[in-house]
């Protein structure tokens, strides 16, 4: 559990710096990307290595109800992150469709998976995602919607979210996570 808790801490961290000490960030220059993409990195590897080891109590286990509802709100998920791509038709109405995306992604999760190391994970996230939104609105409260696109991207965004969505649910199958039930 230990992992899971120093990766969140990490991928928080990183994330969250500019907007906490934006000045010191934009000191440090474009030069500091490769380092804060290293952090995150390093603390993805964390929470999936802490996830895989960790042992926990179990509240609830997976029933179809709730694969079913896991799976619809991983396709709403992973269309939020095509969207914010895309600056389709959300993207102009959500001020924050990936944000948004990853507390879908962290809800879906956590109603799929009743043990202790998905709670710490997955409600990390979820806190993270919540956090993110708050402090970018209070420094930027100011917000203009993107301008409309084109009627391709609506149907890219679709598509695009149809094949990542296979991708990712066969490499849980291989991971031995059964995302079909």
């Amino acid at each position: 559990m230990l992992l899971i808790i120093l990766g969140l801490l990490l991928w928080s961290g990183a994330h969250l710096f500019k907007r906490f000490a934006p000045d010191r960030r934009e000191a440090a220059g474009d030069g500091a990307r490769g380092i804060f993409t290293a952090i995150i990195v390093i603390g993805i590897v964390l929470m999936t290595v802490g996830y895989r080891m960790a042992d926990g109590a179990v509240f609830w286990g997976r029933g179809p109800a709730l694969v079913g509802i896991n799976n619809l709100l991983m396709l709403l998920s992973i269309y939020m992150f095509a969207a914010s791509g895309m600056k389709t038709a959300i993207a102009r109405k959500l001020r924050h469709p990936m944000l948004a995306g990853v507390r879908i992604w962290a809800l879906a999760h956590l109603i799929v998976n009743g043990d202790t190391p998905s709670f710490v994970l997955f409600g990390g996230m979820l806190i993270w995602g919540l956090a993110e939104v708050i402090v970018i609105n209070r420094a930027e409260p100011d917000w203009t919607p993107p301008p409309a696109g084109p009627a391709r991207k609506e149907i890219m965004a679709l598509v695009g979210t149809l094949l990542v969505y296979g991708a990712i649910a066969g490499v849980h199958t291989f991971l031995g996570y059964p995302t079909f039930g």
